[in-house]
């Protein structure tokens, strides 16, 4: 059978349209990453445990929405897909507005679940970009999108920076009416999203059946993608949810915090400029090492004392960390299915992925408020260390191709 190779028709033009796509309703992440825990701590300030639960929420939704979202781009494609969960941020952003004036803290972490169901559609630009062409493109293609990020941190924590504060004596509401004006700007990009047509083709046997998703899971290469993913997310979830109540806790003011967010949100995407092309040359298990290694160095930065450059310079560790091991994690997952099976498997991952990210989340704010920042920095260390050697198996038992 033949299969698709180099790179589709319309595939650069739509890596493109998703890079800015990301820019805007990427941002929403940003948003509420920064305000999620600070104003869970406004609406109950009596219960700091309680105050991530927010954002815990917002991780819920992108797990609850991540099967929908396939379903949705295998019944109306992509582009309409995309454009329904705009919508659904829109009506979370709203309404996250609105419980904050009637000081709803169980409204707020629905809307926050709204909010995170539209980032589970986000979530599928990197997939749309990398469904077809050869390996080498998926690499690029998904860092192409994910570059996006880089306005997207800028976007994102100007919002918040310069509309927080718009209704006042109410805090954080004007943010989320920017975020909402964001992802309406991001409808309008989504527009010119065009039909893939197919790439080269060449002689290369792939399967004709579609297997069966038990058959397909357990394969060590969807294994070690999945455990790499998830170790990787749920661990920059987890420190970065807790980051700005530990900032404000420790002295620092509610914009140093927003601005480190900023400097994590930047590191987290700025590297995707040139991270597909590392992969290309130096494999995707090495990558992906050097990102675990650099989340092992964050947790050591952040432990070593509660200053504002502490604080900042782990936050850009964990996000540079987060991308070298999440795109190549992406990429190797790319290695697991086929073009038929894309859909089933891509869901089910990030189900997988949100569900355990949301309960990193959800223990951030436990975790933050009985053992403090450096119990959070601590748990960085054993998970990396067991993902490493997911990796080192991999490597030795030979079963992924092209790393």
């Amino acid at each position: 059978m033949r299969v698709q190779t180099g790179v589709p028709n319309n595939g650069v033009h739509n890596a493109i349209v998703l890079s800015l796509a990301q820019a805007c309703n990427g941002s929403i992440n940003a948003i509420a990453i920064s305000l999620g825990a600070l104003g869970g701590a406004w609406l109950v300030p009596d219960k700091l445990a309680l105050a991530t639960l927010p954002v815990a929420a917002y991780s819920a939704g992108s797990a609850i929405f991540a099967m929908p979202v396939a379903l949705l781009g295998r019944v109306f494609g992509r582009k309409m897909s995309f454009i329904i969960g705009s919508i659904i941020g829109i009506f979370g952003a709203l309404m996250s507005m609105l419980t904050m004036q009637q000081g709803a803290f169980g409204l707020f972490c629905f809307a926050y679940l709204l909010i995170g169901g539209a980032g589970a559609f986000v979530q599928q630009y990197r997939f749309a970009a990398a469904d077809t062409g050869d390996d080498k493109f998926k690499s690029q293609a998904i860092s192409w999108v994910l570059t996006g990020g880089v306005l997207a941190a800028f976007i994102g924590t100007e919002v918040v920076l310069r509309t927080k504060d718009l209704f006042l004596p109410l805090p954080f509401a004007g943010a989320f009416a920017g975020m909402a004006g964001l992802l309406l700007l991001g409808i309008g990009i989504l527009l010119f999203l065009k039909p893939v047509g197919s790439a080269h083709m060449t002689e290369v046997v792939s399967p004709t059946v579609e297997r069966r998703v038990g058959e397909i899971v357990k394969q060590p290469v969807f294994i070690v993608a999945l455990l790499c993913a998830v170790a990787t997310y749920a661990l920059m979830t987890f420190m970065m949810t807790g980051a700005p109540l530990a900032m404000k806790h420790h002295g620092h003011t509610e914009a140093e915090a927003v601005l480190g967010i900023r400097w994590h949100v930047l590191a987290m995407f700025g590297p995707s400029f040139f991270t597909g092309a590392l992969i290309v040359r130096f494999g995707k298990l090495p990558i992906m090492a050097i990102g675990l290694g650099l989340l092992i160095l964050c947790a050591v930065v952040a432990l070593s004392g509660l200053e504002l450059w502490n604080f900042w310079t782990s936050l850009i560790l964990l996000g540079v960390g987060w991308n070298f091991g999440f795109i190549g994690a992406t990429a190797l997952l790319g290695e697991a299915y086929s073009a038929s099976e894309k859909n089933k498997i891509q869901g089910l991952h990030d189900f997988i992925l949100f569900t355990l990210v949301a309960l990193a989340s959800l223990a951030s704010g436990a975790t933050l408020n009985s053992y403090g920042w450096s119990g959070i920095a601590i748990v960085l260390i054993p998970v990396s260390v067991l993902a490493l050697f997911s990796l080192l198996w991999l490597k030795i038992i030979g079963r992924s191709k092209n790393i």
